[in-house]
């Protein structure tokens, strides 16, 4: 079934002045109800793809809708309520609770008063239990595990009731378990909110496990995109990371990535 982007850009380019080109012609789409992976080596573009998505940074060249309208059109409160953003590692938040924390998602709504009531409590109550947060709901930030400050931030962004998340490597620093966890998370609140997750990732294998959609990138371009079986393929992999792989049955429709040496 084919839906329609919620973020649709096209033919996007940017640069930082001076230097050379960092994407170069992008064509990039996010539909409600998706969990899309952002993927790539190093240095090809996926952290400043991500900002411009989210309109922090000015393109060069090309444009990107948000809900059928151009987002240089948002203002920033404006875009606040239809995005929301998780960053690569949990923001410090002193000595705030982790309700406090999750309620700071409500202020696209409230303002910077933060006067919330009966029910900005219950958005935020709905957010720690998808999450599974509620359980330390009183603790402060730097009381928890990485696992559980990042699913801290998580839930801030749900709180904000976006149409559209996105997360830029939420879970490079963390061990398999919690990795596991939080992916399986982005597919619930992509088809369960529902809003369209977008996810800057470097695992390929928990990419192909959970995403609908993986967009792969090498040097600012957009080489393969789709479903996993579709974006799975050995060549196209070995040229764009420069190694030698293995596709190994999962046991699922999409195959396993094993990686055997570098070139």
């Amino acid at each position: 079934m084919s839906l329609k982007p919620i973020l649709d850009a096209a033919e996007i380019c940017f640069r930082y002045q001076p230097g050379t080109p960092v994407l170069r012609g992008i064509d990039f789409q996010a539909s409600i109800g998706q969990f899309t992976c952002i993927l790539g080596p190093n240095g090809c573009g996926k952290t400043t793809l991500l900002k411009c998505l989210m309109n922090q940074l000015r393109l060069e060249k090309g444009r990107i809708d948000l809900d059928g309208r151009s987002i240089d059109g948002y203002s920033p409160s404006e875009l606040a309520k239809y995005m929301a953003y998780v960053p690569h590692l949990p923001q410090s938040a002193f000595a705030f609770s982790v309700t406090e924390v999750v309620l700071m998602g409500r202020y696209a709504h409230t303002g910077l008063l933060g006067m919330t009531d009966d029910r900005d409590l219950k958005i935020a109550a709905e957010a720690m239990k998808m999450t599974q947060t509620r359980a330390f709901s009183d603790r402060t930030l730097d009381e928890l595990s990485g696992g559980e400050a990042q699913r801290v931030m998580i839930a801030r962004a749900l709180a904000q009731q976006p149409r559209v998340m996105l997360l830029d490597e939420p879970t490079s620093h963390l061990d398999i378990r919690n990795q596991l966890i939080i992916h399986e998370m982005m597919t619930r609140v992509a088809h369960d909110w529902p809003m369209g997750v977008i996810c800057v990732s470097h695992d390929i294998n928990l990419a192909a496990r959970f995403a609908d959609r993986m967009v792969l990138m090498h040097e600012g371009r957009v080489v393969a995109a789709g479903t996993p079986l579709e974006v799975i393929d050995k060549d196209v992999l070995e040229k764009t990371y420069q190694v030698q792989v293995e596709l190994i049955d999962s046991g699922r429709a999409e195959p396993m990535v094993q990686v055997i040496r570098h070139r």
